[in-house]
């Protein structure tokens, strides 16, 4: 924890913080949301029982220097999709050394990963147990449910990419640096980061 909250409060000056993580499954399915309705005439969600378009996940980064996302939707998210993920962002920005904050999901670890990772100026930050929400991306994630998914009843994966599309350009219009990661936190007080950080 240590180790992820000095990347954010001080990112280093020899390379890039960025938070990976998956978000999903993205089935085809109703998604309850706030909306205007005339009184006593509520929308009906349909059933969905099956699955016959099947599921797709989203493989996303999160750059602080500039607040923007990246990502990448796919039908699997086993460590190939993972390390296809990890060589685009290294081919985005060459010459520099990427910290990725990730949490410790079976396919970040793989062997290959890890090798590739070292071998390619790649160092795989890894979250404590049971601290996803130290993951910055999260928050990201938050909106992106609520602005792009919730009260939508999309009928195929290409209509529901495009939201998820519209939002993240949206957002990486208005992103900026991120930095500052909860100010007001209990997390300060439990720990000795704000004493190492001042």
């Amino acid at each position: 924890m240590h180790r992820v909250l000095a990347l954010y409060g001080a990112p280093p000056a020899d390379g890039r913080v960025v938070c990976v993580d998956e978000f999903g499954p993205l089935n085809l399915m109703p998604r309850k949301g706030k909306a205007w309705r005339p009184r006593r005439s509520p929308r009906r969600l349909r059933a969905t029982y099956n699955r016959y378009d099947g599921v797709m996940h989203m493989l996303a980064a999160l750059d602080l220097a500039t607040g923007k996302m990246y990502y990448r939707i796919r039908p699997r998210k086993r460590w190939r999709e993972f390390l296809a993920l990890l060589k685009a962002l290294r081919a985005r920005w060459p010459g520099e050394k990427l910290y990725v904050v990730l949490d410790n999901f079976s396919p970040h670890k793989h062997a290959n990963v890890r090798a590739w990772a070292a071998a390619n100026d790649v160092e795989l930050v890894f979250l404590p147990t049971y601290g996803s929400w130290l993951n910055w991306i999260e928050s990201e994630f938050a909106a992106l449910r609520y602005f792009a998914l919730n009260g939508t009843d999309h009928r195929s994966h290409h209509e529901q990419n495009t939201a998820l599309a519209a939002y993240v350009r949206w957002h990486n219009a208005q992103a900026g640096p991120k930095t500052n990661f909860a100010p007001d936190s209990p997390i300060r007080t439990w720990t000795e980061y704000s004493a190492k950080a001042a």
